[in-house]
């Protein structure tokens, strides 16, 4: 068998399409796998490139297929556009990986480990939280004011509204609007106990980790911010990468 130095990999839900290539550059793979043949197809062939788009599932496939001795490299789909030269299905997709992840002038995304995938988790349901709290508080805010019923702004007013809807004695809310409403207060509560759980977990692992230690010693970064740097930015060298790469274009342009 002619060996394989660079594999496309293009993921799906329970499909996936390979496109190898040999040291010439010479198509000596085209392949579909089911999900659960995945692992057991890179155990078996000597280690290669593999090329994966950095969309949802990755980094996970990138750190199983590299823990069997391949090379993975993940690309940022934007990157990948180019070298599709037909119409788009997972055949094509699958080739212009395999083209693209071979460019010397490529960048590349930094492999998450599961640590930064969980941090990342906890920050994007923390804020998906916040997002859903503030639009319950802007629908009761709105109700009340329909009734001429209005409290300063921010969420620590909250309390002042949801003790209005709660006050049975205030003739201001009909009893039909005070059982509409008072879902709504119940919801926000849950919402700022959920939030402030997870905020927690984030200070208390801030506390442990000397990265993310040395992160808030620097004046304006907290907890979530510290998070946020560790979890989106895993390499930070990426961006000197990137910044020396402009320079080189722009000496290049002068």
């Amino acid at each position: 068998m002619t060996l394989i130095t660079t594999i496309g990999l293009d993921t799906a839900k329970q499909v996936f399409q390979l496109h190898g290539v040999d040291n010439k550059g010479t198509t000596v793979l085209r392949r579909q796998l089911r999900r659960s043949e995945v692992l057991k197809f890179f155990e078996k062939i000597a280690s290669c490139v593999v090329g994966l788009e950095a969309c949802g599932g990755a980094h996970y496939w990138a750190r199983e297929i590299g823990a069997l001795g391949h090379e993975v490299r993940l690309i940022p789909p934007a990157y990948v556009k180019p070298y599709v030269k037909r119409g788009k299905n997972d055949a094509a997709d699958a080739e212009a990986i395999c083209e693209a992840v071979g460019r010397p002038s490529m960048r590349f995304v930094p492999l998450k480990t599961v640590g930064q995938q969980a941090t990342a988790m906890l920050l994007k349901a923390r804020d998906l939280l916040v997002r859903q709290r503030t639009q319950t508080i802007n629908a009761l805010r709105g109700h009340l004011t329909e009734l001429g019923i209005t409290i300063s702004r921010g969420v620590g007013k909250v309390d002042d509204l949801a003790a209005i809807v709660r006050d049975e004695d205030d003739a201001r809310l009909p009893p039909l609007a005070r059982i509409a409403l008072l879902p709504l207060t119940h919801q926000i509560e849950a919402y700022t106990s959920e939030i402030v759980k997870l905020e927690k977990h984030m200070v208390r692992e801030t506390r442990e980790d000397a990265t993310l230690r040395r992160l808030t010693s620097i004046p304006g970064v907290g907890p979530i911010t510290a998070n946020s740097i560790a979890a989106f930015v895993p390499d930070p060298q990426a961006f000197l990468g990137h910044h020396r790469g402009s320079n080189e274009f722009r000496r290049e342009q002068n």
